[in-house]
């Protein structure tokens, strides 16, 4: 079956199965591996895109979902060699360790701040949980997305 994707601002016709996971899609099928492969069930977040606004688990998702909506992924975030405000606060604050969650709590955040600017620290608690951190920089995640929103609000948001 052909599924019509925009992925990044790009458009994409792939020819498989509409029950093979977006993840795979998105992997195998465009070269795109900043969404990882962590549980397979959409419990860790480590393969998170923002589809149509909202963040959602691409491993359990079928590709047929995201059928003719806008994908974004990690590396869509960049924009004429400027990181993405949150991909700049991660890195400014060191949020990461092994960094394999990275890219999952990058884009949930990405898609938390969009929706809600100015959340409490329960807010982002709350967004955030169901993003493993095998590491345990939960503080430093947290300093990350503070710092995110401060950047957002000082230079617009993106």
């Amino acid at each position: 079956m052909a599924i019509e994707l925009n992925v990044n601002g790009r458009n994409y016709t792939i020819d498989t199965d509409p029950d093979t996971s977006l993840l795979t899609v998105l992997r195998y099928h465009l070269g795109l591996t900043g969404s990882k492969y962590g549980c397979g069930e959409g419990e860790c977040g480590a393969c998170t895109v923002i589809i149509n606004g909202y963040s959602r688990r691409s491993c359990i998702t079928p590709v047929s979902y995201a059928h003719k909506k806008q994908v974004t992924t990690i590396e869509g975030l960049e924009r004429d060699g400027k990181l993405h405000p949150v991909q700049q606060a991660f890195l400014d604050v060191e949020a990461f360790q092994c960094a394999y969650c990275t890219s999952g709590m990058i884009m949930t955040t990405v898609a938390l701040l969009r929706s809600n600017p100015h959340p409490t620290d329960a807010q982002i608690a709350e967004f955030l949980q169901g993003n493993i951190c095998r590491c345990g920089t939960y503080p430093r995640i947290l300093d990350a997305v503070r710092r995110a929103e401060r950047m957002m609000a000082e230079g617009g948001s993106r």
